[in-house]
């Protein structure tokens, strides 16, 4: 048995192949299934922050005719909802529907002294429908707070006394929001999202209300705000996570995940699944983003629906003053010109296949099949890793293929989750690391059987490498779409993990094969290089090479900064095919691929460039790693980057074809004594 091992090993290669082919097969469906549910939310809503517009309109002259005004203007410019927060005195304040007093104002106006022991806050309505509305709702919120309150006349006008310091009285949260501007907004044609934090005490019977009033005014979804959703802080003793999402069932509206938060709300992840996931990704314009150039700002709203699933577009708004204008300004005007010209960015949105109206979930495309079909997937994602162990070792090619399926099973009844991403992050090494040793094992075979090829033939083979390196490397993306096929990925509340590790190991390994794989004995090569001396040379080059891995790797990710132009001319390749590349596979890793392969035809040392130009190949694999990037826009974004990378390619081998002959021509001369 122990004699036969070698032979199993060298035989199961190729049913390891054979299993990758059905892995891939079986993957089909699934990828189908995905599109099919990418599909089903085309509505996109723009979102504006009603407390923002307020503070704005707070320092005009005419605050009321200016709110009127700009909501006019956004409603016309696209702006199809208003965000709006609990409210708070001071936002009533800023509103005019009450006027607020400290104890030192009391004092003055009763021509008194302050008391040594009343440090309270006075506020007095500005009016008898404000005071029939906005009372009960100050009065029974401040008491859910543990605050007293208790009736205050201001001359003609009727108020209350709150026992809490002016400070901290204006900051606590109310349950409702403003219900005059809220129905102001709703007569205005403006749909709301309400905002609801746990900074309020929960209570089933007031939270089952304040919903059913937002679902008879058209509320399709709310936002969680704070350190933990709505309930949170009390779930241990009333369980009332599950029941805020049986209440948010019950009366049908969604919940909303913001894109870019470092930290989900405490609690976000039990809702969401209690709820079936019915959540839209929002993308929020800072108070910093909105003031930015407006065709930059427009870019950034139409990549997000495009390229990242988003379906609300948030808009912030602070007033600002200004030193050298010698006035306080806002970003409203930037705000609309964006949405319509120049930046135009709602037609944009239309153009992509959009429509502007509340945003829906998506309609996950499941079927119950899907289980069977992803254990095959399973087992020929196992299949693939096997592959890359055969390559640098051989003899544990079978045992690698079964233990991997001994894991694999454990993983799946113990953590199913760990296992789909672990798996996947193995195949998406696995494949661009298993194509490129492939093409440099056969740029070997072809320099030792053809030492003189010609520059056709050697153009021939570089180019049929290229693309059968590429179609390799692409095998993992079936596998990491169908194992990572799950809304959770979509809505980015659960991740591909391993980004840097998938950057850095093909590279490692490709490496470490054209170092040490030559096809000689493997330990007298290690000696070899463990026996070298060190020069300072290598040092320096250790040092560039570290100092070139952390720069490759910052880059890695959403939070690279880019190079200087860099965003323009994204800008530029986004506008001019609609989808963009990856500018480091078709102007640097592809193009030294082609390169590469045709050196290394005649000169052997060229092989080296391969260890570089495999990360033009993991990176068309980690395109699909982005699950909240619509699958046929990655596919694009790969062909597209293939095919540029060709044309560059064939351009930097024409220079390289040039200086080569100009070499053979003048390096006799140069040489000679």
């Amino acid at each position: 048995m122990i004699q036969g091992w070698p032979r199993w090993n060298n035989a199961s290669r190729k049913w390891l192949w054979i299993l990758v082919v059905i892995g891939i097969i079986a993957s089909l469906p699934v990828i189908y299934q995905r599109i099919q549910t990418e599909a089903s939310a085309k509505k996109v809503e723009f979102v504006f922050n009603y407390r923002g517009l307020l503070e704005v309109a707070s320092y005009q002259a005419d605050p009321a005719a200016f709110m009127n005004e700009q909501l006019d203007r956004l409603k016309n410019a696209g702006v199809g909802s208003m965000a709006m927060f609990e409210t708070t005195l001071d936002e009533l304040s800023k509103a005019r529907r009450i006027m607020l007093f400290t104890a030192v104002d009391v004092a003055k106006m009763n021509q008194g002294v302050i008391a040594e022991n009343g440090n309270y806050t006075y506020i007095a309505f500005t009016n008898e429908e404000n005071d029939r509305q906005l009372r009960p709702l100050i009065e029974k919120g401040l008491r859910d707070l543990d605050i007293a309150t208790s009736p205050w006349q201001y001359g003609e006008q009727s108020g209350l006394v709150i026992a809490a310091g002016p400070e901290d009285a204006v900051l606590k949260p109310l349950l409702e929001t403003d219900p005059i501007a809220f129905a102001m907004l709703r007569d205005k044609g403006f749909n709301i999202v309400p905002r609801i934090s746990d900074n309020v005490p929960f209570n089933e019977e007031d939270v089952d209300k304040l919903l059913s009033f937002y679902k008879d005014n058209g509320v399709k979804r709310i936002m969680l705000d704070g350190e933990g959703v709505k309930g949170y802080g009390e779930d241990e003793e009333k369980n009332s996570v599950e029941t805020m999402a049986a209440l948010l069932n019950k009366h049908e509206l969604g919940i909303v995940v913001i894109e870019n938060m470092k930290v989900q709300p405490k609690g976000f992840h039990k809702i969401a699944y209690l709820t079936g996931y019915n959540a839209v990704r929002l993308f929020s314009l800072s108070d910093t983003d909105v003031n930015l150039d407006r065709m930059v700002v427009a870019d950034k709203i139409a990549l997000a629906t495009k390229d990242r699933n988003i379906r609300m577009i948030y808009f912030n708004a602070a007033p600002s003053k200004d030193l050298q204008k010698g006035a306080v300004t806002n970003p409203l005007d930037n705000i609309i010109h964006t949405l319509l010209e120049p930046g135009d960015a709602v037609q944009r949105v239309k153009d992509n296949g959009f429509e502007l109206g509340q945003a829906e979930a998506f309609q996950v495309v499941d079927s119950s099949w899907q289980t069977y079909l992803k254990a095959i997937v399973i087992v020929g994602g196992v299949a693939f890793v096997a592959l890359l162990v055969s390559i640098f070792a051989p003899s544990l090619t079978l045992g690698s293929f079964l233990l991997g399926l001994v894991g694999s099973a454990g993983l799946y009844v113990l953590k199913p989750t760990l296992l789909e991403q672990a798996l996947a992050l193995f195949v998406a090494i696995s494949a661009p690391t298993v194509a490129m040793i492939l093409a440099i094992r056969k740029v070997r075979d072809l320099s030792q059987a053809i030492p003189s090829m010609s520059a056709g033939r050697r153009l021939s083979h570089s180019l049929v490498l290229y693309f059968k390196t590429a179609v390799l490397s692409l095998s993992a993306v079936p596998f990491v779409i169908a194992l990572l096929n799950n809304i959770t990925y979509s809505l980015v509340l659960s991740q591909f993990r391993g980004v840097s590790l998938l950057h850095l190991a093909p590279v490692f390994l490709v490496a470490v094969y054209i170092m040490l794989y030559k096809g000689t004995n493997l330990v007298q090569e290690l000696r070899a290089w463990m026996r070298m001396p060190i020069t300072l040379v290598m040092v320096v080059g250790a040092v560039v090479l570290g100092a070139a891995a952390f720069y490759y790797l910052s880059r890695t990710g959403n939070a690279g900064t880019p190079l200087p132009g860099e965003a323009a001319f994204r800008s530029i390749l986004e506008n001019t095919f609609g989808v963009r590349p990856r500018n480091k596979e078709f102007l640097f890793a592809h193009p030294l691929f082609i390169v590469g392969i045709f050196a290394a035809l005649r000169y052997r040392w060229a092989l080296y460039a391969m260890i570089v130009a495999v990360i033009g190949q993991l990176s068309m694999v980690d395109t699909f790693a982005h699950i909240h990037t619509p699958a046929v826009l990655s596919l694009i974004r790969g062909l597209l980057g293939l095919g540029l990378g060709l044309i560059f390619g064939l351009l930097a081998l024409l220079v390289w074809y040039i200086l080569e002959r100009c070499w053979e021509k003048w390096s006799p001369r140069l040489l000679k004594p």
